[in-house]
């Protein structure tokens, strides 16, 4: 997770259910074979690249788990929604009245 986005993180109220993730929070930081988070986690912190609070891993089948103060917990993408771009017809295209 980017600094910015982790101290919001860090700081915000625990919530129930899946935690958000916005994918422009985030840059990918490599790959870990693992059994589990768990060992994901023993394994990155043994090679001097320890998980913070706020870092995700992705399981092989897409998963999403996030690192919090109390473990691992299930997380989601979130992607904004696309804006809807409605075309204006020209004004010279509309009828006029003349009176």
């Amino acid at each position: 997770m980017k600094d910015s986005p982790r101290q919001q993180f860090r700081w915000a109220p625990h919530v129930s259910g899946p935690a958000i993730a916005k994918p422009k929070d985030f840059e990918a930081a490599g790959e870990v074979d693992a059994l589990h988070e768990y060992d994901a986690w023993r394994i990155l912190r043994e090679a001097g690249t320890p998980l913070a609070v706020g870092d995700l891993l992705e399981s092989a089948e897409g998963q999403l788990r996030i690192c919090k103060y109390v473990g691992f917990e299930p997380a989601q993408w979130v992607l904004p929604e696309p804006k809807l771009h409605i075309p204006v017809e020209a004004e010279s295209a509309s009828p006029s009245v003349s009176t």
